[in-house]
């Protein structure tokens, strides 16, 4: 049972796109100064993958308060995830483009946490 609730996490549009987020932000990170490598490279890269492994850690919990908990965790690493991104266009490590496409695929993302977050503090869904 719990293994079809992990699945179907990693079958959420949010998840899902949080991944490619991730998968590019390891791509950026590759051309930033060696400098950064245990810097902004390594916070980029440990906030954007907190995203997802925060949402499949909370899918893998007992119960809708504990999930919801997870996800606003999540919530809070595509936070800060938009402040390094920020971070980096204004150090010139990406192009103010590449900011702006990365900052409004967080922005969705954020939406979307949003959204699952409400859907599982509706009465019917939380669960002590």
């Amino acid at each position: 049972m719990e293994e079809n609730k992990i699945k179907s996490v990693e079958n959420l549009n949010v998840f899902i796109q949080a991944h490619e987020l991730t998968l590019d932000m390891y791509k950026i990170t590759k051309n930033f100064p060696k400098e950064e490598k245990f810097g902004l490279a390594s916070q980029i890269r440990r906030s954007s993958s907190s995203i997802c492994a925060n949402l499949l850690e909370g899918g893998s919990r007992i119960n809708t308060k504990e999930y919801r908990q997870f996800v606003g965790i999540a919530k809070g690493s595509a936070g800060e995830l938009k402040y390094h991104l920020l971070l980096s266009r204004d150090l010139e490590y990406i192009s103010n483009e590449e900011y702006e496409n990365f900052y409004r695929k967080v922005n969705d993302i954020c939406k979307m946490l949003n959204g699952l977050i409400i859907s599982l503090t509706t009465d019917k869904n939380l669960k002590k």
